[in-house]
Order: C-alpha cells, then sequence, then structure tokens
C-alpha cells in the first residue's frame, strides 16, 4: 500500500466540529486508494496503497503501506505547548491542502484526532488522503478506509475522525438541499454511512464529514452527516495552518504530480549515466584496492564520504552535478558505511542541500543504485515530517529494487505508525560511522 518541524494544531471538543468549531493539526498524511461502494460490496482483498509524511497516508495500487508522521514536537507528546486553532469546517478543509503538502483532487480525506491530554480538545493525529477513482474505474469502499484508520487507531488513543470529500463531480443532494435532513442516498452519502458504521463497531465516531469540488477560495461546501450545514471555502494560502507550515519551512506543493516529478526518472541523463557507470565503479574497486594495500581500507571510505559531502556542498551552493560526478556518487554510496553517515545529514543544517542530491540521483539512476538514493530521500522526508515525499520515495525505491533493505525498513516503520523521533537513532548511528572514519559531522540532533 501506498504521505518538517511543525507544531501539531490542536481542535477544540470534537462535538464542536460538526457544528462549527474546530481546531487543527497536521500531523500524517496517506494518498491513494482503492473503491468505494456500500457495506455489501465490501472486498477484503481490495487493494491499496498508502504514503506516509508530515501528516498523511497514500492507497495506491501496489498494496503496500506506508505512514507518515510529523517530526516536532515528538508524536508521543501529549499535546503541543502551540496551538493553530480552527473553528469551522470551512477552515477545517481550507487546511487540508498544508496538512497533506499539495491540494488533494478526487480524494477522500480522513483527519484521525486523538486526544489532546487537556480534558476539552483533540489534536488531529494523522491525515489519510484516498483516491475516490483507481485503475480500471474501481471505487473507493469504505472497509478499506476503515481498515486503514483502524490500522492508525491500534497505535493511538483515537476515538474520532473527520472526513472531506474533495470531488469536482460532486453535487449535493438536492433532498439534503431543499430539507436539511439526511437522505443517504447520494454517492458519498452511502460511502460515509458505510464508513460511519463500520468505525462505530470499534467504538470510534465519524464526528463530522463535508463535500467540497475543489479547496480553492469561495468554493461551496456541504455537510454529509448531521444537521444540514453550508458555507465557502476560504482563501487556502491564508489558513492559520498554511502558515505555520511556511514559517516552519514546510513547502505546500501545487500538486503530488510536483511530487512524483521530484523522482520521476529522466531518461537522457539515465542513459548518460548507465553509459560511464562501469567505469566510475572500476575506479572506485582501484582506490579500495590502494587502501587494502596500504593496509587501511577505511581510508577509501573516508574518501568516498568527503566526496559525497563536497557534492552536497555544491549542490547547496546552487552547482548543477554533471553526469561523471552522478556515477561518481553512485560508485560512493555503494560502500555501506558512506551510506550510512548519510542518514545524519536528515537532521543536520544542510538536509536540503542533501534532500537535492538524493533526489537528483534517484532520477539519474536504475536499479540498486537508484533505490539507494530513494531511500536516503525518503528517509529524510520521513524524519522530518514530509509524509508525501517519503511515500513516494520509498515507492520509486521498491519499485527499482523491492528487495532493498532500508526501504524495506522504513516501509515496515511506517506501516506500523513509528513516529519520526524514533527513526532519529538512525541519524546518530550515522553521526558515529562518520565519526569512525574520522569525519566529524558536528553534534547530533537530540
Amino acid at each position: 500500500m501506498h504521505p518538517d518541524d511543525v507544531l501539531p494544531e490542536e481542535i477544540g471538543t470534537l462535538g464542536e466540529i460538526a457544528r462549527g468549531g474546530t481546531e487543527v493539526a497536521a500531523n500524517r498524511e496517506r494518498d491513494d486508494a482503492d473503491e468505494f461502494l456500500d457495506d455489501e460490496e465490501f472486498d477484503e482483498s481490495g487493494d491499496a496503497d498508502f504514503s506516509v509524511a508530515g501528516g498523511a497516508y497514500g492507497v495506491g495500487d501496489r498494496g503496500r503501506v506506508l505512514v507518515c508522521a510529523d517530526q516536532a514536537p515528538p508524536f508521543d507528546a501529549d499535546a503541543p505547548d502551540c496551538a493553530v486553532c480552527v473553528d469551522e469546517p470551512g477552515e477545517v478543509i481550507a487546511a487540508v491542502p498544508a496538512m497533506i503538502g499539495f491540494p488533494p483532487e478526487r480524494s477522500l480525506v480522513v483527519l484521525v484526532l486523538r486526544s489532546s491530554g487537556r480534558g476539552a480538545g483533540s489534536i488531529i493525529d494523522a491525515v489519510v488522503r484516498f483516491d475516490l477513482d483507481q485503475n480500471g474505474g474501481r471505487r473507493l469502499r469504505a472497509g478499506m478506509v476503515a481498515q486503514c484508520v483502524l490500522q492508525i487507531c491500534a497505535h493511538d488513543d483515537i476515538a474520532e475522525v473527520l472526513v472531506v470529500v474533495v470531488d469536482d463531480r460532486a453535487v449535493e443532494s438536492p433532498r439534503r438541499a431543499e430539507t436539511g435532513e439526511r437522505c443517504g442516498t447520494g454517492r458519498f452519502e452511502v460511502l460515509i454511512d458505510a464508513l460511519d458504521r463500520r468505525l462505530a463497531t470499534h467504538e470510534i465516531a465519524l464526528t463530522g464529514a463535508w463535500a467540497v469540488r475543489a479547496i480553492e477560495p469561495e468554493q461551496p461546501w456541504w455537510s454529509l452527516v448531521g444537521p444540514d450545514r453550508q458555507g465557502t471555502v476560504p482563501d487556502p494560502s491564508a489558513s492559520s495552518v498554511a502558515l505555520s507550515h511556511v514559517l516552519d519551512g514546510r513547502q505546500i506543493r501545487g500538486s503530488r504530480s510536483e511530487l512524483t516529478a521530484l523522482v520521476a526518472e529522466d531518461v537522457e541523463v539515465r542513459d548518460q549515466v548507465a553509459a560511464i557507470l562501469d567505469g566510475a565503479l572500476s575506479v572506485a574497486r582501484d582506490r579500495y584496492a590502494r587502501a587494502v594495500r596500504r593496509g587501511d581500507p577505511s581510508d577509501y571510505s573516508r574518501q568516498a564520504l568527503d566526496y559525497v559531502l563536497w557534492q552536497i556542498a555544491n549542490t547547496e551552493s546552487g552547482v548543477q552535478l554533471m553526469v561523471p560526478e552522478l556515477a561518481e556518487l553512485a560508485a560512493a554510496l555503494r560502500d555501506r558505511a558512506v551510506r550510512d553517515a548519510m542518514f545524519a545529514l536528515a537532521v543536520g543544517d544542510h538536509a536540503v542541500a542533501a534532500e537535492g542530491l538524493w533526489a537528483a540521483l534517484t532520477r539519474a539512476l536504475t536499479g540498486r543504485d537508484r533505490a539507494e538514493a530513494a531511500s536516503l530521500l525518503g528517509y529524510s522526508a520521513y524524519v522530518r515530517g514530509d509524509g508525501p515525499l517519503a511515500g513516494i520515495a520509498l515507492e520509486a525505491a521498491l519499485d527499482a529494487d523491492p528487495d532493498h533493505p532500508l526501504a524495506t525498513l522504513l516501509e515496515a516503520s511506517l506501516m506500523v505508525g513509528m513516529r519520526p523521533d524514533q527513526l532519529r537513532r538512525l541519524a546518530r548511528s550515522g553521526h558515529d560511522t562518520a565519526a569512525d572514519l574520522g569525519i566529524d559531522l558536528g553534534s547530533p540532533a537530540p
């Protein structure tokens, strides 16, 4: 199955969300999903694809689950010291693009809530996005969504969820619009009713659900459960959640395709690198052999690590790497010590530049080398809370090498909902690895 430093935003009393009072927290995302229909048509074997990140899950067609989560403060914190508050459904809807990193289209977005630990109020602990339409004309099923939500709830103090349906084809039920009563006959009402029943059997309440054609300024939204409510979406770019994310350095992209483009193979560069990669590997083997003859095999790793760090500095300075440099970097990262030391950069001052290099390598390489670079990109994104990018990078890694150890480890971590702060142990290990080679990467992040 297939979502930065962000303060969880606190939500007011959950019952108030459906009535209009709400505070929002962006923590995890998932993107994509499978089919949706009513309970009677639910198929337990439906495919799903989940992605994790600063607050997101995603479901697609690979049949894996990845879990995304925000980074700071740690997820196990009882409640944030500072909260971004939202007090009506339109503001919740407007905050969704910031929470998942891009404006969703033809999606069902589930906001999973946990107790704030302060009595009244809750925190949005996870944001899960499902594609309403899948390959072959299939539609999302309530059972798929419930299964995903229940997996999250198994690891957290979860009791309530919110749902936002985003679909340009959405039409408010005439009967509901005229009477203000829930009729349960529309496409989305059927899905929401089925999801509500499934979650209720596990004592999880679906507190509010709304539909909107697009998350854009002045777009109308309407409620799908409870008393009839309607309104318009405020400017998403001006939402308090979006402002909080931007101030924390988190990028809100224009679409999910902008994320996939970061790891899409550049065929021309890929072929050029492939043509000279064997030569770069031969040079690397010669260097290693000379280090062994000198009685200091680690000297090869030290020089290779220095080279990677130098190229990261070049990337930070805006230098575009040439094909021979990409090939030499691929050879350097085949050294396990060099690769392991790279974990440290995910929590340091050069994380952005390192991610830029990993993305460039992912686009330029194939097979195990592409998987290595994509895994480093996925790890860095996961640790800083960019769930959508983490999920997409790890998907690319496992497409390139289904048995890649690091990608498999990260996928398993995401699958069980491991918090980003727990993965920081790899970063500390990276500092130790570099130190063993005589290279100081600075003080490891706490």
